[in-house]
């Protein structure tokens, strides 16, 4: 009996020492303060920044969360990793930050991924932060564990204290090559082109590698310089090891609060123009092009096909449909989809039967991630995969990672990679032209 006793006031000291505090600190210059947060960031092992860059719509919640300090972890293979991750989210019901990679595919479906891999990302990696700093305007809010709430004042006074890093020396020239040659790729699009007016497919989602082997980066620079020229909705800073992923995402994967779930898949997109005439007219043709369009329903009705297997039944809506928005270095057109799902449901199983995201797969998806394992060159890993949180009442954000550099520190290999949508209508030059166009942004800051 006193052994039971002594345990089980054990297991009420553990429980005490895994609730968090809360400590809020007001600000100003929230873009410094930002800045401040990641410098100091860098100390830690395992980093997750999300930024959302100021943009303010309805469905944002916070301008900044830095999760740091690893409590728990989850570390996984394809292989039975959305169980693995119900388990670890219901045993630990906290803040969890981490990364799904788009070969998780192998874990929904019987698909394989072969192509050749050199950033070695695992497939699903999450953790239980030990300190979490949100930023909101005008307002720090420090979550720690309760075992680390006396670290609270001396972090906030060393993050005031933080000055940017020194830039050594001058980054390395560094030569980008293409993984799927412009002819070769002309060639893979056409038979793309083929399955669809043969009737195995409707669209999809084919992506190419852009890297470079042997070269040091400064993770941290090229971030900043990626989201300086981007300052997309879904950014995020992910150190893991020794490897990163330095994100100006402007999608959203899929999105809980309460019962209500929310995802806004892109397809869509423009180059901006120096002119705002100019600029506004490209807009509007990108408003207007039936091309463009008709992959954005697609995509749509994918997602609304894949909602409506875990809402409730009449719940699926289009909120908004093909709207073009603005961002630094493009236009481009979003859906917004929202859905109610039973209160019970587990939130993993919402991203599991929802993954991967339709934008970066195609329709029907099994026969369009088939075609795409075939005709691409390089595992996706976390490209198209996704960062994001669970919230401790079961809610989470995650987005889609595109727009991203990845690399890995160890074996210094960089890498980023863009795709378009192959449909009926796709001409296979133009299809090579936007993924051009897409890959600009990470082309500059690598310069």
């Amino acid at each position: 009996m006193k052994l039971f006793i002594k345990e089980r006031k054990k297991q009420q000291i553990y429980n005490h020492l895994m609730r968090r505090t809360a400590t809020h600190f007001n600000i100003q210059e929230t873009p410094f303060v930002k800045e401040q947060i990641l410098n100091w960031a860098q100390k830690f092992e395992t980093i997750v920044w999300l930024d959302s860059n100021n943009h303010t719509g309805k469905h944002g919640a916070y301008e900044g969360v830095l999760a740091v300090g690893v409590q728990n972890e989850l570390l996984s293979s394809a292989t039975n990793a959305f169980e693995q991750l119900k388990t670890f989210q219901s045993k630990y019901n906290d803040y969890l930050f981490g990364f799904l990679t788009y070969d998780l595919k192998n874990d929904v479906e019987k698909l394989t991924s072969e192509n050749l891999d050199q950033l070695d990302f695992p497939e699903l990696y999450f953790f239980q932060p030990q300190k979490l700093i949100f930023v909101s305007k005008g307002r720090l809010t420090f979550k720690y564990l309760v075992a680390f709430e006396d670290e609270i004042a001396e972090d906030f006074h060393e993050i005031k204290q933080t000055k940017e890093p020194k830039v050594t020396a001058a980054q390395q020239k560094i030569e980008i090559q293409s993984r799927i040659p412009k002819k070769a790729y002309l060639q893979k699009a056409a038979r793309f082109l083929e399955h669809i007016h043969r009737g195995d497919l409707y669209e999809a989602n084919f992506c190419q590698e852009f890297y470079t082997e042997k070269t040091t980066i400064d993770p941290l620079l090229v971030y900043r310089n990626l989201n300086r020229i981007s300052k997309a909705p879904f950014a995020a800073f992910l150190k893991y090891q020794n490897k990163h992923a330095l994100c100006a995402s402007p999608e959203r994967y899929l999105k809980k609060t309460k019962d209500t779930l929310i995802s806004q898949p892109i397809k869509g997109t423009a180059k901006r123009a120096a002119s705002k005439e100019e600029d506004a007219l490209i807009k509007q043709q990108l408003q207007n092009d039936t091309k463009e369009k008709a992959e954005n329903i697609m995509i749509v009705d994918l997602v609304r096909n894949d909602l409506s297997r875990i809402a409730h039944k009449g719940s699926v809506q289009v909120e908004e449909l093909c709207k073009v928005y603005s961002f630094q270095q493009v236009h481009q057109m979003i859906s917004t989809i929202r859905a109610k799902v039973p209160p019970k449901t587990h939130p993993v199983t919402l991203l599991q039967n929802t993954y991967p995201m339709g934008s970066m797969t195609g329709a029907p998806k099994v026969a369009a991630m088939t075609l795409i394992e075939r005709e691409e060159e390089t595992k996706r890993g976390l490209y198209s995969g996704s960062i994001g949180y669970f919230s401790p009442e079961g809610d989470f954000d995650f987005n889609v990672v595109i727009r991203s550099i990845l690399y890995n520190r160890e074996n210094r290999y960089t890498s980023f990679s863009v795709g378009s949508a192959i449909t009926a209508q796709s001409i296979p030059e133009k299809e090579w032209e936007e993924c051009l166009l897409k890959a600009k942004a990470m082309r500059e800051v690598l310069r």
